[in-house]
């Protein structure tokens, strides 16, 4: 598939890595309708992509909103054959807090918007993918899970977070197995510590120790590079099934 042929839909699309891999999409060539729970920053940003961006509200924990927006933007884009899912949050709280132990419903909701949600996504989309036109090498669609390093080396009050990036990560493979058939791919990449609107939020030298702590190069991520590795896994079909790691070599302590 070729990044100018994308017809996108992107998850969590109103800002940081999602953000990101819209404007490169668009820069491309490509289409691409941001969904997002975030109304407001999620119509800027479509505005900002202009003719090529629009921009739709999804609750990703929602099957019939899931359904509702991709049936929409199916139409909006004349046909859809990239799903990036970048929807997510970090649910950090230890299993034994200060305040006792972990809420059940706490570690649910981690489950349910970072796992189930790109499930529900997932389907949905290629339940549209595979109605499309057989491309090179008989392609369809290709289905982006976006997991984490921390599905590996999750740290202390991480285990909602860890648990949730280790699903996603390890259900791409029997979902490309699965959709092999239709010539549909699945790929997940596990991006390490990035410069996203989370980290932001956090001190500068809290951001400056973290950034050190990788090995190459010492700097944290930029949202660029992880939709310059979106735009390979769309134009070399034979990466799927797999977890791509983003993250300059780093590997997380305990804490």
């Amino acid at each position: 598939m070729k990044i100018s042929d994308a017809q996108a839909v992107i998850t969590g699309g109103a800002s940081g890595l999602g953000l990101a891999v819209a404007r490169h999409l668009v820069a491309a060539g490509g289409r691409v309708v941001l969904l997002d729970v975030q109304e407001g920053p999620g119509k800027a940003a479509a505005a900002a992509l202009g003719a090529r961006g629009a921009f739709l509200r999804c609750d990703v924990t929602s099957e019939s909103e899931v359904n509702q927006a991709m049936d929409a933007a199916n139409a909006q884009l004349g046909g859809l054959n990239l799903l990036v899912n970048c929807a997510g949050i970090v649910g950090a709280g230890r299993v034994l807090g200060k305040s006792g132990p972990m809420a059940g419903e706490f570690f649910t909701r981690v489950i349910h918007i970072n796992l189930i949600g790109t499930f529900l996504c997932d389907k949905a989309a290629a339940a549209l993918m595979q109605r499309n036109a057989p491309g090179p090498d008989g392609e369809r669609g290709l289905l982006i899970h976006t997991s984490s390093i921390a599905a590996y080396e999750g740290q202390i009050g991480q285990a909602a977070y860890s648990a949730s990036k280790a699903a996603v990560a390890g259900m791409a493979l029997p979902i490309a197995r699965e959709l092999a058939r239709f010539g549909i791919r699945c790929v997940a990449i596990a991006p390490g510590i990035f410069h996203t609107p989370m980290m932001d939020g956090m001190p500068q030298d809290v951001q400056e120790s973290l950034a050190a702590q990788v090995p190459f190069p010492a700097r944290l991520g930029r949202p660029e590079e992880f939709a310059q590795l979106v735009a390979s896994v769309v134009e070399i079909p034979m990466l799927n099934g797999t977890t791509l790691r983003l993250d300059g070599a780093i590997r997380m302590q305990p804490k």
